[in-house]
């Protein structure tokens, strides 16, 4: 239980996509920096189970969230990002 006396089941996806969607721009891009890699190993996990005929492409799976930031955001991402980590 975390401190706010909210555990995961208490939270839906539904919850978390509209606190998402209130984010920069800039910070949509580091949330899916850093879900992308646990997302990718569990895939990876279960592309063996998986047909290669049943897949649908991430492509699709994703399209419903809207465009992709642009280079421009990614690039001043990476910026901060590489800023905290010569702070550190």
């Amino acid at each position: 239980m975390s401190s706010t006396g909210t555990t995961a089941d208490d939270v839906t996806f539904e919850q978390v996509l509209v606190l998402a969607q209130r984010l920069r721009t800039v910070d949509q891009a580091r949330l899916v920096a850093r879900l992308a890699p646990k997302v990718e190993w569990v895939l990876n996990q279960v592309e063996p189970i998986v047909s290669s005929q049943s897949r649908t492409p991430l492509r699709g799976l994703l399209a419903d969230l809207g465009p992709a930031p642009s280079a421009e955001d990614i690039d001043e991402v990476q910026r901060e990002m590489w800023a905290t980590l010569t702070q550190e």
